[in-house]
């Protein structure tokens, strides 16, 4: 007998991290959580994960996909641009982004989201996808919902 097989909508998304979150405040955790949550419910994405920031650089941190770059300097890259100007990024076609970093060279868009607590730059949310203009802005709006909800639920 196998367990029942249900499947993380994107309308089930936002609801599903809330309760998630809702009962733990490490950091490492809820992050390890929501990108898991993140690689099950978006179609057509090939990586999602954070980035924290340390000493001045991006350190890889929980992600879900392919193996990724471990270490990004601020300025370089999408995630690297995010990290010195703390606003979010939303990249149609990578290949075009001046500077950008090739960690899987399946990815064709990306959008990167800042993580800011008590404005304290802490990381990035970072998700890829093997598609051109991937990201609409209401995936923008519900990414950021999520971010606010892990900010919310940390102890930083």
């Amino acid at each position: 007998m196998s367990a029942p097989v249900h499947y993380l909508t994107v309308e089930d998304l936002l609801p599903t991290v809330e309760s998630v979150l809702s009962s733990e405040t490490d950091l490492i955790a809820n992050m390890a959580n929501v990108a898991a949550l993140l690689f099950e419910a978006l179609p057509e994405i090939n990586w999602a994960g954070f980035y924290l920031w340390k000493d001045g650089e991006l350190v890889l941190g929980p992600f879900q996909g392919r193996l990724a770059c471990t270490r990004i300097p601020a300025g370089k890259g999408v995630c690297g641009t995010v990290a010195t100007e703390h606003k979010t990024l939303v990249v149609p076609d990578v290949h075009l982004f001046p500077g950008h970093i090739a960690c899987d060279a399946a990815s064709e868009s990306e959008i990167v989201l800042p993580i800011l607590v008590k404005d304290r730059f802490i990381g990035v949310l970072d998700i890829d996808s093997p598609i051109k203009n991937r990201f609409s802005q209401e995936d923008q709006i519900m990414l950021e919902s999520i971010v606010h909800l892990l900010i919310n639920s940390i102890t930083v």
